[in-house]
């Protein structure tokens, strides 16, 4: 491969994309890693867990003593579900109970109150939300952009964030944590992922906004903004050459992988971010924003 190449050219077809058919796979685990019961005892509730960052951080609040339960979509995300669910029960610790994996549509109201009471149903309280999931489509104009399109990259990229926090929040306790994805390009724009970046700039408000209102609670709301990562949402949303040189453009001349991204969240959902609130932060590859 030439030297601004940085995968096989590869594209899938639809959304969401799956992690076991990728070449090179998306690393989730570090060797480097080394765990400290940061999360132990901690409940988590990880949206879009079977892939990509979602997988990297089910692995690392394992890792750190979490019992984790993670969403996934039926039907196109199954087999990366149960790898997934193989991972966590490799890693997770004796004390942490058995994770679960949910799959349903985060982008209505009725849904996402079901994913919580699922959790509740089972292990009783939700210490840690980390509303991840995402989608993401290619656009050359804004008039490709229309009513069903908008309605649906918002109802699971934004919406599911106001959904699952709504309902999630009555199992919250003092020193919860609520961990929300927004992306670099929330601060930079993207011409081509119109109604994806603006997603992602909600994202940003509802963060800092949330963390307002919770702060009394000390209930803690922050956010990770990645920049490139090698994931599934990128073979399944550009195609074979864009992919093949993806995260050449940032200075690190390089995309991240998963396991790069995921200390992140550990950091914030546990006491060492016990300042942190309406923050984000940014593993981006050397990208300069004004956070």
């Amino acid at each position: 491969m030439s030297s601004d190449k940085q995968f096989q050219p590869q594209k899938q077809d639809g959304q969401p994309g799956k992690e076991h058919v990728m070449d090179p796979n998306p690393q989730y685990k570090s060797p480097n890693y080394k765990a400290a019961d940061k999360l132990k005892g901690k409940v988590a509730l990880v949206t879009g867990g079977d892939s990509g960052i979602g997988r990297a951080v089910c692995y690392c609040f394992a890792k750190e003593g979490a019992t984790i339960a993670f969403t996934y979509v039926k039907g196109q995300e199954d087999k990366d579900a149960q790898d997934t669910l193989k991972i966590i029960n490799g890693a997770k610790t004796k004390d942490s109970k058995d994770p679960i994996a949910i799959p349903t549509d985060l982008g209505f109201d009725a849904n996402c109150k079901s994913v919580v009471d699922e959790v509740i149903g089972k292990f009783g309280r939700i210490d840690t939300l980390v509303n991840n999931a995402a989608e993401q489509y290619m656009c050359k104009s804004v008039e490709e952009i229309d009513e069903k399109w908008l309605d649906r990259v918002f109802r699971t990229n934004i919406y599911s964030q106001f959904f699952l926090a709504r309902h999630a929040l009555p199992h919250m306790k003092e020193g919860s944590t609520i961990i929300n994805v927004t992306s670099v390009n929330a601060y930079k724009g993207n011409a081509t992922l119109l109604d994806y970046t603006s997603t992602k700039g909600a994202i940003v408000s509802f963060t800092r906004g949330l963390a307002l209102q919770l702060a009394s609670k000390n209930i803690r709301v922050n956010g990770v903004a990645p920049g490139p990562v090698w994931t599934p949402l990128i073979p399944a949303s550009f195609h074979e050459e864009k992919t093949s040189k993806f995260g050449s453009e940032c200075p690190m001349q390089r995309a991240a992988q998963p396991y790069e991204i995921a200390p992140s969240f550990v950091f914030l959902a546990c006491e060492d971010s016990s300042y942190f609130t309406g923050q984000v932060l940014h593993p981006n590859g050397g990208m300069i924003v004004n956070a």
